[in-house]
């Protein structure tokens, strides 16, 4: 069909019910979409129409998270309409982010202590941080809840509730399987790693307040080595990986697990996921689920003490799993140079990118920089069979972000999790290049701050 500058009503399509045109497009990706509404008047208003474009948003980012970003943008605003062709093109050019510090010790009385590779999740509307570690090489074992709805910018108030189970330890993995949090391994204050399965579960009463229930998961007798520092993430159908860590002795590890949950989330079973190739042994890694199905690693400290910048998809498909290597080339990367880094975080956020923030490189040099990892360019089933081997050469997948209001310390070792809209990322903790004291001859500190990261977005 060729562009035309009247209502083109000679058109079969032309003629077609606007609920039918509408299938027709949401089949279409966006650039075809585009392309479509320049043929005539008519299409250019339906290309253009914010229904159209909360669908496509619906069918791009998920349902779950344009119903999460509504209920927040109602929560600030009132409701204010949103212009969703508007949004859609500005999360895909995302430039920036704006961060902003919610901790407030004076005002806020209890909280949660100063620590660094400990947990935080975002689920039922709250906020869960568990463990980590704290001067002195000494292991937390306290849980804390803070309450947040859809008002993410307010100082949150922090509960304890409850301490002791599971035991003391950092370097664990703890991630949000459903309604429930599936945490593994970690390592004490004594050196001793761990390898036992937990699930926890929030739950909220008007009378009592919140509470967290923690469970020993029965896992049967086959369980992965013990390990700390390793990564992990949920994928669908109550399925956790982990990969790597440091395991007895010290040794970096470059096993990945998958465990199998009952749909009650009362036992579950672990089996070895053994492919070649694979991403070679690390620690201080990150492992993200971007769609439900796939996986993105990323970083971590090698074999040789080496602090890592490779990226690795794995998936299952048909039943076989598979890892790819995605390979690019860091002279094409503004600042590029600075990509290597463990002990970062890793975070989905809204549109489906990965924001990494902050790490450390080889010489324990901290960051302070925000990434985006284009995700959406990543080799599919469909655009790179099993047959094809296991490398795909990719270019502009990295993006370096800029940042405004509050400007956190430079840190390694921190806590990330995101809000269920991915447009908000809460960050807690890590170790920072503080100010020297006496006692700190390196000038490395325990941090316990609180701050927000918000994707820098004009929402009406």
């Amino acid at each position: 069909m060729e562009p035309s500058g009247d209502d083109n009503d000679e058109c079969p399509i032309s003629h077609l019910a606007q609920d039918h045109l509408f299938s027709i497009l949401l089949l279409l990706p966006v650039n075809s979409i585009l392309s479509f509404a320049l043929t005539c008047k008519k299409f250019n208003s339906l290309a253009s129409s914010d229904t159209l474009w909360q669908s496509i948003c619906r069918r791009d980012w998920g349902p779950s998270c344009v119903d999460a970003l509504k209920s927040s943008l109602c929560a600030d605003n009132g409701g204010t309409h949103v212009h969703w062709m508007k949004l859609y093109k500005e999360v895909a050019q995302l430039g920036s982010v704006s961060c902003l510090k919610l901790t407030n010790p004076v005002a806020d009385g209890l909280v949660p202590c100063p620590r660094a590779s400990h947990s935080l999740n975002f689920m039922s509307n709250c906020l869960v941080l568990f463990g980590g570690g704290y001067e002195g090489g000494r292991h937390l074992d306290d849980t804390w809840v803070a309450y947040l709805g859809y008002d993410f910018r307010k100082v949150l108030k922090w509960q304890k509730v409850t301490s002791g189970s599971p035991s003391g330890r950092f370097g664990h993995t703890c991630v949000v399987n459903g309604d429930f949090l599936v945490l593994f391994g970690g390592i004490n204050d004594r050196g001793i790693r761990q390898n036992d399965t937990w699930v926890g579960k929030i739950l909220r009463d008007e009378t009592s307040g919140i509470t967290l229930y923690w469970m020993l998961l029965d896992v049967g007798s086959i369980v992965p080595p013990p390990r700390g520092a390793h990564a992990g993430c949920c994928i669908e159908n109550r399925r956790m990986l982990i990969h790597g860590g440091i395991g007895l002795d010290g040794i970096r590890l470059g096993d990945m697990w998958i465990l199998e949950i009952s749909e009650n989330f009362c036992y579950g079973a672990w089996h070895e996921v053994r492919i070649h190739p694979s991403p070679p042994p690390r620690s201080g890694h990150t492992l993200t689920c971007i769609d439900g199905k796939r996986t993105v690693l990323f970083g971590g400290r090698g074999l040789g003490y080496d602090v890592l910048d490779d990226v690795w998809l794995f998936e299952v498909s048909n039943g076989y799993p598979r890892w790819i290597q995605v390979l690019f080339n860091v002279q094409n990367v503004p600042g590029g140079i600075s990509l290597p880094r463990v002990g970062h975080s890793a975070t989905l956020i809204l549109g489906g990118g990965l924001l990494i923030y902050g790490g450390e490189d080889s010489q324990r040099r901290r960051k302070d920089d925000f990434w985006l990892l284009d995700v959406k360019s990543m080799p599919s089933v469909k655009t790179h069979p099993v047959s094809a081997g296991s490398v795909a050469l990719l270019t502009r997948i990295w993006r370096r972000l800029k940042v405004h209001g509050y400007r956190p310390y430079s840190r390694s070792f921190h806590a990330a999790c995101s809000d269920h809209s991915g447009r908000y990322v809460f960050v807690f903790g890590g170790m920072v290049d503080g100010v020297l004291h006496p006692a700190e001859p390196s000038g490395l500190s325990f941090d316990g701050d609180l701050f927000l990261v918000e994707l820098f977005l004009a929402l009406n």
